[in-house]
């Protein structure tokens, strides 16, 4: 697992070549702010290969993050990150590792009927109930975390996982109303506080695509202060000090700005509701941006206003994007696909320049 005396000397390798706070702190030593995704691209040998190189090239030039899920490139990604690992001369204890659990994977390649391969290899298989299931492909029952957290264990080739989420849990919204979401959520986490106490996995987070960006009313909408309330009380039930949620994954980026600008949490709460970010600053969560690129979008010539990319460092579009995700509070690292060689280089330099200070932040949206 990554490890605080690991983390510190590889910072103390590369720190140099990159800008103020490019490293920084997260669990129990410090994180490069760009983070490699292996989200994207085709279940093939021929970007697996792509994959493999593109890693490598990271690990050896200043990232330490990794982002995985089970279900990415049906199961190919994690195996590519364990290849990865296993090639590099970055020892293991220097990488922090995340995956993630929530969809159902397939093995490899995508199977002609899906309905009858997650039947015959999940339901039958006994690892997962039906009633348990939301749109026929995602779930979060702690059983099915288990059998899920094994198997990102031996794709990737670790004893631990550094950070290990619940994959957009709102999906469950689907068949369900919210409190029982949260009680889904407060299974998983106890689970998760289990595993964490075992040793597989250093602490766990929720990774969301719309959860924690749309308005209260959304159908799609979970509070950050009920599952950080709902994290507390695992770590109560299994009897450990102190809950492991330490991570919050989520869309953030120059034109999906709403984690910052859209107060929607802990309504409750003296003062009125914050955004998700200020929300995830108060509480001392790290955030980990996804879609920093806007999925490529944000490569382009012209795509970034002309009033905030005039206040950005980096030498193109996506440099200048990378230094905006990179600048806004609470965020830890912003996450950057990495299927190309070429793709990772220009996303490493990014961290040669220094993001934009606290006052100048704010000023973009004012």
């Amino acid at each position: 697992m990554a490890t605080s005396g690991g983390t510190w000397a590889y910072r103390d390798r590369f720190g140099d070549r990159f800008g103020r706070t490019f490293f920084r702190r997260f669990g129990p030593g410090v994180v490069s702010s760009v983070g490699l995704g292996t989200y994207l691209g085709e279940p093939t040998d021929a970007v697996d290969d792509r994959y493999r190189e593109a890693l490598g090239t990271g690990l050896e030039t200043g990232v330490n993050l990794v982002d995985t899920a089970s279900n990415y490139r049906c199961g190919r990604s994690e195996r590519v990150v364990g290849d990865a690992l296993q090639e590099s001369s970055v020892d293991r204890d220097r990488v922090v590792v995340a995956s993630k659990a929530g969809f159902l994977p397939f093995d490899g390649e995508r199977p002609d009927d899906p309905s009858a391969y997650v039947r015959e290899r999940f339901v039958d298989a006994g690892l997962v109930d039906p009633a348990d299931l939301a749109r026929g492909s995602h779930c979060i029952a702690p059983g099915f975390l288990d059998e899920m957290l094994d198997r990102s264990l031996d794709a990737l080739g670790v004893d631990t996982i550094d950070c290990y989420y619940v994959h957009n849990p709102e999906t469950q919204l689907a068949v369900r109303d919210r409190d029982a979401v949260y009680d889904q959520l407060g299974a998983a986490f106890e689970t998760l506080e289990r595993r964490r106490a075992a040793g597989d996995i250093g602490g766990y987070g929720v990774a969301t695509w719309e959860a924690l960006r749309v308005p209260r009313g959304h159908d799609a909408f979970l509070d950050l202060a009920e599952i950080l309330a709902r994290a507390e009380a695992a770590a109560d039930r299994v009897g450990v000090d102190d809950h492991g949620l330490r991570a919050v994954q989520l869309p953030f980026n120059v034109r999906m700005a709403d984690a910052f600008t859209r107060e929607r949490h802990d309504a409750d709460a003296e003062g009125g509701p914050v955004s998700a970010l200020e929300f995830c600053h108060r509480e001392g969560l790290s955030v980990f941006a996804s879609a920093s690129l806007g999925q490529g979008d944000l490569t382009k010539e012209g795509s970034i206003p002309e009033s905030v990319e005039a206040q950005l460092a980096g030498d193109s579009p996506a440099q200048r994007a990378l230094n905006f995700a990179r600048s806004a509070p609470a965020v830890t690292a912003a996450l950057v696909g990495c299927s190309r060689v070429e793709h990772v280089r220009e996303s490493v330099a990014a961290g040669t320049f220094d993001p934009l200070g606290a006052s100048a932040f704010d000023s973009v949206f004012q």
